[in-house]
């Protein structure tokens, strides 16, 4: 396999090199000569001296550095980056924030008619996120003309899918590459690097960079992520003042996520993804090339490794390899160390920001930088991965290297500036395929399948089926609903079985596959499979995300025609799905089905009078499950607003003539506050944008404040401990060691955009065993306490979860699977509204034991080794007889399921100190299914070590309850169909006990 990639790479290196030496402007017999002088500067033009000896001085090995950016052209009426800056881009010991970049760019906008800033967006603090336009002034002023051609070819219906008609549209055209900086916070480089990119191609007359001003539109954004570089600068800035000393890590990134923002272009849960999808859609880009640094000297991963994700037009990975070998090539011409493609990055998860374009008809691409972490100067020592020399990286990286900022603007400027050339050269061909991946998308039902996804209407599913519609949206799929029942032929479910028909009826959604998104729709929406033996054995990322089932929405993929041809409208408005509000009385009822906005009502209706049923019931002719709500008194709430705050949340309620007979218990709005380490925070980041977006209020408060805390209950009911990620139970009872300077994250002059949520004047201290015992005690109180994974660990390590312990599971091989569950606790309050199972996604096959007594070792105590009998006479349901004596029958084996504990007979309860009371055993909620039914998305290998085995369990402590999830509920903005099990726990946090708790004084 690798070495019919290295033959492909080889003949297309030799193809790209051969096809840049006939751009040279002369002739030469060195590559590198040629190269040269194809990137030669206009001699005529004046340089900027004290500019360029900076930059050489700041450049700490001449290999560092290319004839592209080795000098700076001089201009009398556009300012170079110094004149912000106060010294070059890269120079060290100085970052800009956010807002002078933006500073910069509009001082070019402003002296050169070369450069148009646009304002794409705010993020969730509000900061703006730009994008610099950059080609000639006759392009740029007729740009809105040139955006109505691209979108004739992004959209090819518009000319009835003629390839006569496009090509006078291409002909046209000019091609958008948008460029985007600093996703990443800590990752500094880009946005210097950036605004001096931006300077050339505005001034520069090389004769290379007037091609490219002439013949395309170079768009930038140098700051994705600005709410995390303005607090990056903060960091850095204390890190300047107070030399010799360890300064903090960047905790808070953007407002909810840090590393993750970068994994959020399925779900499209964050501005910053939203702002620049929509921006790439609205220039209808060719390109969105993605900035990073993290990999010595210059990784172009455009190229990546299998496996490749099956979803994109074969054209878009020619396109990859065309790009990525050619860009390489170019670049060990110039004599720059370092520089590969390939790699072992697996090119299958879509989540991450550059894979908008690679979705939407684009071209993906992304280059990973050495960096520092800031502006300082350092020496750097790489390990023997990072320098080895391999097939694909030929010339690889110096083992020791001092690196400077400067150092990494020369490669990031240069390496851009190459394959932005190599792009003008070749404009015609990549809009040429720009439209034929347009066209294919469209055709996609007759070329490959299928002809379209249907959500079947059902009330049970469709506050959640909202949500998927929403992310579709947000993605640009285009969305239609039944006007009449559609029946249609299903796929069979195994090869062999005969075609069933299903009628939809009227108020399905349908999302068609001959659209121009098309591609994006079937990746969220079809299954995965990561074959166990395939060749790639470190999955970069999640390896499936299947959306239908990771919201819990019936969703159904057809290969039957007749769909498309059956009556449908347009879906403009979500609000007509679900926040309907019916009948007459004083009771108003709403059925629990698994929605994420249940809860919300006991904030939305405080002074109203709610109940939860204990049972399923039947009133006005409908059905409602356990769970359900049933409110009086909401005189605060009439109808009207009523009909307003359930459209809001998209629940359907109905007003009941009188109140139904069935058991129920009360609940109010439960007082939460999120607990959070100064370890990390973004996984727990995704719970609060959560708990946001539901508009369930939290407190929000440290293992610090916890510690200082001794009376927790009396301020708080519930207490989330979300995920910390790959923390250990030390981890978060200690900290960050202390023998060291004091770390603080608090606001100051020369840390204004650092408090955010919350400040420390020492991020170390951990938890303590002060906080544990504050945390025992509000638990003992009756408080809730939640917990999922790393934080499950922990409640289960410190004796805070009674007869539960980590399963192992080690063997089993699961990398951001989707699985199949099954609940076990029907009729406990975390399960209502819920089916017999829901897919859960699993990072890794966490799975628990639990077991009737205190645990010690892997808490299977008091497990029979015998599954079923002893070795002896007979079969294996008689029992053994003993020669020479009367029989005995022993007492009967009772069959242990891999997810109960061991069920204990009088010998081994009698004065045994370690039997957990009845009444504090744990409860296993949700375990996961048999392994031939377990996986549904992604990667599994090797499953009977947590096949059947507990993933949810609620143990007891005094009168409370600690909940613990093996898996994430709340992911990504992407698992909304376990998100209702989190809120269902708060909601009747009171009743989760074996035995009704006291009346809560509080």
């Amino acid at each position: 396999m690798h070495r019919s990639r290295l033959a492909f790479a080889l003949a297309t290196c030799a193809l790209f090199c051969a096809n840049v030496a006939l751009h040279s402007q002369t002739k030469s017999a060195t590559p590198e000569a040629a190269l040269n002088a194809n990137f030669a500067r206009d001699p005529a033009q004046p340089i900027d001296q004290p500019y360029i000896d900076a930059m050489h001085k700041y450049t700490t090995d001449p290999a560092f550095t290319s004839p592209l950016v080795d000098y700076l052209p001089a201009s009398k009426t556009v300012p170079t980056p110094a004149k912000l800056l106060g010294d070059v881009a890269g120079a060290p010991d100085m970052l800009p924030y956010a807002e002078d970049v933006y500073k910069y760019f509009r001082m070019l906008e402003s002296s050169s008619p070369r450069v148009k800033v646009f304002t794409i967006g705010h993020t969730e603090e509000g900061r703006e996120m730009i994008a610099a336009a950059i080609a000639d002034p006759e392009i740029l002023s007729k740009y809105k003309e040139n955006n109505a051609r691209l979108a004739q070819l992004a959209d090819p219906r518009t000319i009835n899918l003629d390839d006569a008609k496009a090509r006078p549209l291409i002909d046209a055209s000019f091609p958008v590459y948008y460029i985007t900086g600093t996703i990443h916070s800590p990752e500094t480089g880009a946005p210097t690097a950036l605004m001096e990119l931006a300077y050339r191609l505005a001034v520069d007359n090389a004769p290379y960079i007037k091609y490219i001003r002439s013949h395309m539109i170079v768009l930038i954004t140098p700051v994705v992520e600005v709410d995390g570089r303005d607090r990056m600068v903060d960091i850095y800035r204390w890190h300047k003042a107070h030399p010799n000393q360890d300064w903090p890590r960047l905790l808070y990134w953007g407002h909810y996520v840090a590393h993750d923002n970068n994994r959020d272009a399925m779900g499209m849960t964050l501005a910053l993804t939203r702002n620049v999808l929509d921006t790439y859609i609205d220039w209808h880009a060719q390109v969105l090339h993605d900035l990073h640094e993290s990999v010595p000297f210059l990784y172009d991963n455009t190229v990546g490794d299998g496996p490749y994700n099956a979803w994109v037009d074969p054209l878009l990975a020619d396109e990859w390899a065309e790009l990525g070998w050619n860009n390489v090539a170019q670049m060990q011409s110039l004599g720059m160390p370092g520089v590969f493609t390939h790699g072992d990055f697996d090119t299958w998860s879509p989540g991450y920001l550059m894979f908008l374009a690679g979705m939407h008809n684009g071209i993906s691409r992304l280059y990973e930088t050495f960096g520092n972490g800031g502006a300082d100067t350092e020496k750097r020592i790489l390990t023997p991965e990072e320098y080895s020399r391999t097939w694909y990286r030929q010339n690889p990286p110096y083992p020791v290297v001092t690196w400077s900022q400067r150092d990494n603007n020369n490669y990031e400027e240069s390496a851009l500036l190459t394959t932005i050339s190599y792009f003008s050269r070749n404009t015609h061909h990549f809009l040429e395929n720009y439209y034929r991946k347009s066209k294919r998308s469209v055709e996609k039902p007759t070329l490959e399948g299928p002809y379209a996804y249907v959500i079947p209407a059902d009330a049970a599913s469709a506050n959640r089926e909202v949500e998927l519609l929403k992310t579709l949206k947000r993605q640009h799929v285009e969305l239609q609903v039944l006007s009449e029942p559609a029946t249609c032929s299903l796929p069979p479910e195994k090869r062999g079985d005969k075609l069933k028909q299903e009628t939809f009826p009227a108020g399905s959604v349908i999302v068609r596959m001959d659209q121009p998104y098309s591609r994006v729709a079937d990746a969220l929406l079809d299954r995965q499979f990561w074959a166990p033996d395939d060749p790639q054995k470190h999955p970069y990322d999640d390896t499936g995300w299947s959306f239908t089932q990771l919201f819990n929405v019936r969703t159904v993929r057809l290969v039957d025609s007749k769909i498309l041809s059956s009556k449908m409208t347009p879906l403009d408005d979500l609000s007509t799905i679900t926040g309907k509000l019916s009948g007459s009385g004083s009771v108003l009822a709403i059925a629990n089905t698994g929605q994420t906005t249940l809860l919300t009502l006991a904030y939305k209706l405080k002074g109203a009078t709610i109940q939860v049923a204990d049972k399923p019931f039947d009133a006005d002719s409908h059905h409602y499950p356990a769970g359900s709500l049933l409110i009086t008194n909401a005189s605060d709430a009439p109808d009207a607003k009523l009909a307003d705050i359930l459209r809001s949340l998209a629940l359907d309620a109905a007003h009941l003539t009188s109140a139904p007979s069935v058991p129920t218990h009360p609940v109010t709005a439960p007082r939460i506050a999120f607990m959070h380490t100064w370890i990390a925070t973004q996984t727990e980041g995704w719970w609060r944008y959560a708990f946001d977006t539901a508009g369930v209020p939290f407190s929000y408060i440290s293992t610090q404040t916890v510690a200082k805390e001794a009376d927790l209950r009396s301020k708080y009911d519930v207490i989330v401990f979300a995920p910390v990620g790959r923390s250990s139970t030390l981890d978060i009872l200690n900290g960050t060691p202390t023998w060291n300077n004091a770390m603080p994250w608090q606001k100051s002059d020369i840390t204004p955009n650092l408090p955010m949520l919350d400040s420390t004047d020492d991020i170390r201290p951990g938890l303590g065993y002060d906080g544990l015992a504050h945390l025992k005690s509000f638990v003992e109180q009756g408080g809730l306490l939640i917990t999922s994974e790393d934080t499950a660990q922990f409640a289960i390590d410190t004796g805070l979860a009674l007869g539960v312990s980590v399963a192992p599971h080690d063997d089993a091989r699961v990398v951001g699977t989707v699985l199949n569950s099954t609940f076990v606790a029907k009729d406990n309050p975390i399960a209502f509204g819920y089916g017999a199972n829901v897919p859960v996604m699993s990072a890794s096959g966490l799975v628990f034991n639990v077991s009737n007594t205190t645990s010690r070792a892997s808490g299977r105590l008091l497990m029979d080794p015998y599954a079923e009998r002893p070795t002896g006479r007979g079969t294996v349901d008689d029992s053994d007889e003993v020669p020479g004596r009367k029989i005995a029958e022993p007492e009967p084996l009772v069959k242990q399921q891999p997810w109960e504990p061991k069920k204990l007979d009088e010998e081994q309860t009698r004065n045994n100190p370690r039997v957990i009371p009845a009444q504090l055993r744990p409860d296993v909620i949700l375990r996961f299914t048999d392994a031939k039914t377990l996986l549904l998305s992604g990667l599994l290998d090797k499953p009977s070590s947590i096949a059947e085995h507990a993933i949810v369990v609620d143990a007891h402590l005094g009168q409370g309850n600690v909940l613990l999830f093996g898996n994430n509920p709340i992911y990504r903005g992407e698992t909304i169909g376990t998100y209702a099990l989190v809120f269902n726990a708060i909601l009747n946090y009171q009743h989760l006990a074996h035995e009704p708790a006291t009346a809560d004084k509080h």
